[in-house]
């Protein structure tokens, strides 16, 4: 069996074909598609290719796949350290990915299936138009912010809002800015509107989206994003596994024999699911049922804000039981999850 080692680079990779303990043979591959194609095709069924985790890294696994035993991807971070306390080096080339693997060292990451990829697509777009349109809203009241303007009582954004601002009395260059500011505000609002339309579908077509859906305010945005972001639930062994993925999990200090303090949570892992989730909670606030309740309790001791991350702590446990069992939410009202669909 050969182990083949990749250093991916932007527009090449150097390749390492170890047998035996050896390095046989050392060459350059275009990662132009169809060049690496033909690349790809001269591989044997037997090989097994490592490689790094990068930006193009999952694009390079999906062509070789067919072509070889198995493709191992590394974490990038940990496979430095690994290499440096048992090469002594933290130079990482396609030799020494191809020595760590088959030495059995190399940290390896989840290299998601086609479906989890559609499902991240989406919702790595969906994100980018929000985080476009908070950008465009935030440049809208600073324009208003710079000239003194009293906030807007009610909803700045709807019809009569946007009235409300083609009345302002400012300069002739800020009241075009502002319109031209509300009409990208429109046009991407439309972009997120049909998108939306998009993740709707998929969610209703995909039985573990519907299956999340019972959960009190899981609709079927946060279902897709929980979905692409965990891929298959078998990743995670305990739902604190999966709390800690979501970066939900409250840090924890501990010096000498002091018993150990709870902080604030790690805001580790996936940053798009975490605020997800949290939005979700608020959702589940409105909802009678468990979720509500624990919500309250804890928002009289700790205020809202923590009611929201605990809550959201909680609906990942609840997550975690629905997909691993495979069983809708137990507490579920079917008149809020028939709004939902």
């Amino acid at each position: 069996m050969r182990i083949i080692g990749m250093d991916i680079h932007r527009s090449f990779a150097q390749v390492a074909f170890l047998v035996d303990g050896q390095v046989t043979k050392e060459t350059r591959v275009d990662l132009a598609h169809d060049r690496f194609l033909k690349f790809a095709k001269t591989l044997e069924k037997a090989d097994e290719v490592v490689i790094e985790a990068t930006g193009n890294s999952m694009a390079v696994e999906r062509v070789l796949r067919p072509f070889v035993k198995r493709v191992a991807v590394a974490n990038p971070r940990l496979v430095r350290a690994i290499a440096f306390a048992r090469v002594k080096t933290d130079k990482i080339d396609a030799a020494i990915l191809a020595r760590l693997h088959a030495a059995g060292f190399l940290p390896e990451v989840w290299v998601p299936d086609d479906e989890t990829i559609r499902r991240r697509r989406a919702v790595t777009e969906r994100m980018g138009i929000v985080e476009h349109m908070v950008r465009v809203k935030s440049r809208i009241h600073a324009i208003l912010h710079g000239n003194l303007i009293p906030k807007y009582d009610g909803r700045l954004f709807t019809k009569a809002g946007r009235a409300w601002l083609a009345g302002l009395p400012l300069s002739p260059e800020e009241k075009a800015l502002v319109s031209r500011l509300v009409a990208e505000l429109e046009r991407v609002s439309a972009q997120l509107a049909e998108l939306d339309k998009g993740i709707a579908q998929q969610a209703l077509d995909d039985p573990q989206a519907r299956r999340l859906m019972t959960i009190p305010g899981v609709g079927t945005v946060v279902a897709l994003t929980v979905l692409a972001s965990i891929g298959t639930i078998a990743r995670f062994p305990t739902p604190e596994k999966l709390s800690s993925y979501f970066g939900l999990t409250p840090t924890t200090h501990q010096s000498g024999d002091h018993p150990a303090r709870h902080g604030h949570i790690s805001r580790q892992g996936n940053a798009a699911a975490r605020a997800m989730l949290v939005e979700a909670a608020w959702s589940a606030k409105m909802a009678p049922g468990p979720l509500r309740a624990f919500f309250n309790r804890v928002q009289k001791k700790a205020g809202a804000g923590a009611a929201a991350v605990a809550t959201a702590r909680k609906l990942t446990v609840l997550i975690w039981h629905v997909l691993t069992e495979e069983k809708d939410y137990a507490y579920a009202r079917p008149a809020f999850t028939a709004m939902k669909l």
